[in-house]
């Protein structure tokens, strides 16, 4: 059987760092290769990214919108470069952000099960609907050893409106990442009292054999932590970072230097194409950054 990937994930950081890379090919930036936009620029700009990038960082994380945006054409190099991606050894986390109830969702998870045209190795989720909307990608994650990473505190201006509305005593933010933490702990089911912090607090805050499969999503933006982390037992996917503004001092900030955290650059690493030395280059440079 397939390792969970926490495990995997875990093992790509321990061997490569824990750097993650969008590939993000939007109409501006193939502009700025000098490509078209259309399905033959996609292709050639993805090629490009994969063959520089997928033999040296852990994590590539396409944007599944930039690719469904060509029709069928586009998705075929979703497609290839995914599976290319995985042989050379990067991990490849799908951005799409699914989030639905019941069948749906669990054709969404569909990306996750090893037999799949698309099959990747994690998708990110969105839990708007209710924790336990996810329960269907939750459990096809658990049977393929997939992955999901939960949008829970991001750092776009008005993501407090509603991640930071209170039930009960807990913001939303925090209902989803003590779910997330729910589900890294075994035995433990959507509807279940939380399990205590106490027997779960060392699991996954470093990276190791203990790093869970289910993470949460955390801007490297935000002006302080208003979540708490302890005992998520999986990792934090932690976008911003270059252009958006986000630096290493802001991981180091928010998350100390004991968590399993995957930071996220993408702008500051596409930007330096179509050369592929000075895209390995870029990627270095921020994967050797002191909390990069």
């Amino acid at each position: 059987m397939t390792a969970p990937f926490g495990q995997r994930l875990a093992d790509a950081v321990a061997a490569r760092g824990p750097l993650c890379v969008g590939i993000d090919p939007h109409a501006g930036l193939l502009h700025r290769w000098g490509l078209a936009d259309d399905v033959d620029g996609l292709r050639r700009f993805t090629d490009a990214v994969v063959d520089a990038l997928a033999g040296e960082v852990a994590v590539l994380k396409p944007q599944s919108a930039f690719y469904e945006r060509h029709g069928s054409r586009g998705l075929a190099v979703l497609e290839d470069a995914v599976a290319r991606a995985r042989a050379a050894g990067a991990l490849v986390l799908l951005d799409a952000k699914r989030g639905d109830i019941g069948s749906t969702m669990d054709a969404y998870a569909d990306v996750l099960r090893p037999d799949h045209p698309c099959a990747v190795d994690a998708l990110t989720v969105s839990p708007y609907l209710g924790p336990g909307s996810l329960q269907p990608a939750v459990d096809t994650a658990r049977l393929s050893g997939g992955g999901l990473f939960v949008l829970a505190r991001t750092s776009n201006p008005d993501a407090a409106t509603l991640q930071s509305a209170a039930v009960g005593e807990r913001s939303v933010a925090q209902v989803v990442v003590d779910t997330v933490r729910g589900w890294n702990t075994p035995g433990w089911v959507v509807g279940d009292p939380l399990p205590d912090l106490g027997a779960v607090q060392d699991l996954g805050s470093r990276w190791g054999a203990g790093t869970g499969s289910f993470g949460v999503v955390v801007g490297a933006t935000l002006p302080r932590l208003d979540v708490d982390l302890d005992g998520l037992g999986g990792p934090v996917l932690a976008p911003g970072l270059g252009a958006q503004g986000g630096t290493p001092a802001d991981l180091r900030r928010l998350f100390g230097t004991g968590r399993a955290v995957v930071p996220t650059v993408s702008r500051d690493v596409l930007a330096a194409g179509p050369d592929p030395v000075a895209l390995r280059a870029a990627a270095a440079r921020w994967a050797q950054e002191p909390g990069g």
